[in-house]
């Protein structure tokens, strides 16, 4: 059986007993045929789109903007339904229920005409909350760069670095860009925070190098004092895509480590640097990509050689399943690590202080900001660009800004 058909069959099934339910709200409140077939046609044709693009689509050209508006569009008609499927769903639930008890009891029940009616115009109600929270961070939510700062303490910093800030971003995806205007006030807001470091923790492009030739001069106009750094991510490698040669995929990759010079960042490619200030120094640390069932080309101990135990390190390793599964109780003690990856899969709710959720968070134990575990950190940037799904909703794109204190 093709692997493709398992979740075709999967996602058909839901799309029917979606719209049979949300033809049901919409039936209960109107007679009206042009919006009850309405409502229908264009679920219709954006579903045809999507699959069309999936099946018809070329491999070799990677994950295309018509894709992206393609799985867009579809989770703008979907994602509502689903609200509107559980809550009549939930009303049929409650029914056979009061239905079963009324068998015992000579307690009169509302009509059933009016109780639907009601619980239709709160499905419909509750549905309009996801689509305008979608339509935002397609149209507005993926360029709401938010600026977060953490200050961390640490006992054997080196004096010299007391007060040492680091800009991190990370996830540019820079196939998935199209606003030069909002790229520009990105790359101004990054500058804006003066930090002595810029660091980048990978993912520049969703696959190929020629993505990123309309954004090198904006990206290089990034500047720090002490320098900015980068490695790679699972996107860098050209994996995601299919090549008729081997060479074509080698020169693609090539050209992506290429650009990091060519917009002033030294890669870091499992090697490290050492920063200096005062006569004082710590160890910057970068890996290739290491995640788990992604890439694994990191090699932590090759990075490492030449770096003493006792040196304060900073590590750079683009998936924090890394830091979860091979860092964080590393007995070399790296002190802050810094990863990017999981975009916090650009959909969630964040009330700081109160309450955080997204589904990244049932892949991933560290799926955005700031963790510390056995005594060191990782934070988890959320990203500066986007992927697949062309917006964020709930989780904005990311400039983080870290300073070392001396405890």
């Amino acid at each position: 059986m093709p692997r493709w058909l398992f979740p075709l069959i999967i996602t058909s099934t839901l799309i029917i007993v979606f719209e049979l339910y949300a033809f049901q709200a919409i039936k209960t409140l109107t007679k009206n045929k042009i919006i009850r077939y309405g409502w229908l046609f264009i679920g219709g044709i954006i579903y045809l789109n999507f699959f069309y693009v999936i099946f018809s689509g070329d491999r070799s050209a990677g994950q295309t903007r018509q894709f992206q508006w393609a799985l867009g569009l579809l989770l703008l008609v979907l994602i509502p339904k689903l609200f509107i499927t559980l809550t009549l769903i939930g009303e049929d639930f409650f029914r056979w229920i009061k239905k079963g008890i009324s068998f015992f009891t000579t307690k009169k029940n509302i009509p059933i005409e009016e109780r639907r009616k009601f619980i239709a115009q709160i499905a419909l109600g509750l549905a309009s909350i996801p689509f305008l929270s979608l339509l935002h961070g397609i149209f507005k939510g993926k360029y709401n760069y938010k600026v977060v700062k953490y200050q961390i303490p640490f006992k054997d910093l080196p004096e010299a670095f007391d007060g040492f800030k680091i800009t991190q971003i990370s996830d540019i995806h820079s196939g998935s860009l199209d606003n030069p205007e909002k790229i520009a006030y990105g790359v101004d807001l990054i500058n804006q925070q003066q930090s002595d470091i810029i660091l980048f923790t990978g993912d520049i492009v969703n696959n190929f190098a020629k993505e990123m030739d309309q954004w090198v001069t904006s990206f290089a106009k990034l500047n720090a004092p002490m320098g900015k750094f980068s490695i790679l991510g699972n996107h860098d490698y050209g994996d995601y895509s299919r090549w008729d040669k081997k060479e074509d995929k080698e020169a693609n990759f090539q050209a992506i480590k290429n650009i990091h010079p060519n917009i002033g960042f030294d890669l870091l490619l499992n090697e490290h640097r050492y920063l200096e200030k005062d006569g004082q120094k710590i160890a910057l640390v970068g890996v290739e990509n290491w995640g788990k069932g992604f890439n694994t080309a990191g090699d932590l101990e090759k990075a490492s050689k030449g770096i003493q135990q006792e040196d304060f390190k900073i590590l750079l390793s683009h998936d924090p399943s890394h830091w979860e599964h091979k860092v964080k109780q590393n007995d070399f003690n790296y002190h802050l690590t810094l990863s990017g990856h999981t975009h916090g899969l650009q959909f969630g709710i964040e009330i700081p202080g109160v309450f955080r959720w997204s589904p990244s968070q049932y892949v991933y134990k560290q799926w955005a900001g700031l963790y510390k575990e056995f005594g060191r950190y990782i934070n988890v940037n959320r990203g500066f660009g986007y992927h697949a799904f062309p917006g964020r909703v709930g989780i904005w794109p990311e400039i983080s800004v870290i300073e070392l204190k001396k405890a």
